[in-house]
């Protein structure tokens, strides 16, 4: 997946590293085998690769996050899009570098959304392309390996840890004390790593998504990874980040993208009529501003940095 993944672990627990680092780290790389963009031989590829109307089978992990991300698309008018890849390897977001040829390609290709191009067979577990897709999973696939990291841990009977990876995380519990994992949502720069706030977590998840850690520059411009679904480009004028509490990493990840994709406004107006908590952070003249949403407002949940 291009990063680091990290697990935190409080009380008792800590002694267990040994056999717990192992399982960790298959579940790590079960999720990498099954989902990643960077190799051919991945179960996404495969899929990717496949004729139309040909029924493929798949593992039951990158079929349960198939599922939820043509859930997810649905609910937010596809402002959530698995059909990105060619946008995403064509603006050097991928395994492959940044290529103007195939921007042009991708801005001018048919519109297919995922849910109009996809069919899953949950119970067989299988899927198949109806249309032509090039499925990437960047906006969730990081937030499920945080979950079944957290799995992994559930499974030694763990349940005090703070799962990690790069800006999406889970609390297992409390820490061993009692109290809530403190989890910085950073300021958006990409020089310095410094947090704008923290967030108290217990038995819950975090996801941000941001334009401060993977982009690219064009004619001095800092244009985000994330992908706008209607033009096939990065965003123009997105928030600097949207950081979304839910109680799984899975849910919270492919929301902040959502969110990001819908902007400041429009965000925060979906969030509100729809519960979720979130927390847009945007540049300003005066610096970075805050707009809080759901538990994001409150003071409890939310601190500010010394």
């Amino acid at each position: 997946m291009g990063t680091q993944w990290s697990v935190v672990l409080d009380g008792l627990a800590a002694r267990k590293t040994d056999s717990v680092q192992i399982a960790l780290q298959q579940a790590i790389q079960e999720v990498d085998d099954q989902m990643t963009t960077w190799r051919a031989t991945s179960d996404l590829m495969r899929l990717n690769a496949a004729p139309l109307g040909r029924w493929i089978d798949l593992p039951p992990q990158l079929m349960r996050v198939l599922a939820e991300g043509l859930a997810i698309s649905r609910v937010t008018d596809g402002a959530f899009e698995m059909n990105l890849g060619e946008a995403v390897a064509a603006w050097g977001f991928g395994a492959s570098a940044i290529d103007l040829g195939h921007i042009r390609e991708a801005s001018h290709a048919t519109r297919i959304r995922a849910t109009d191009g996809l069919q899953l067979d949950e119970i067989r577990c299988r899927a198949q392309k109806t249309a032509q897709l090039t499925l990437d999973l960047s906006g969730i696939a990081k937030g499920y390996g945080v979950d079944r990291l957290a799995e992994a841990l559930a499974g030694f009977g763990i349940g005090s840890a703070l799962c990690a990876i790069d800006g999406e995380l889970r609390a297992l519990g409390t820490q061993a004390d009692g109290t809530p994992w403190a989890v910085a949502v950073e300021t958006p720069d990409s020089d310095r790593h410094l947090p704008h706030s923290y967030v108290a977590l217990a038995d819950g998840a975090v996801a941000t998504s941001g334009d401060y850690r993977h982009f690219v520059t064009v004619k001095g411009h800092r244009l985000s990874h994330t992908i706008d679904p209607l033009r096939r480009a990065p965003l123009i004028a997105a928030p600097a980040s949207v950081s979304v509490l839910a109680q799984s990493c899975m849910q919270a990840d492919a929301m902040a993208t959502a969110l990001m994709v819908m902007g400041v406004d429009a965000g925060q107006a979906y969030a509100r009529e729809n519960g979720i908590s979130a927390l847009f952070l945007r540049r300003a003249d005066e610096g970075v501003v805050a707009h809080g949403v759901g538990m994001f407002c409150d003071q409890k949940s939310l601190a500010r940095r010394p």
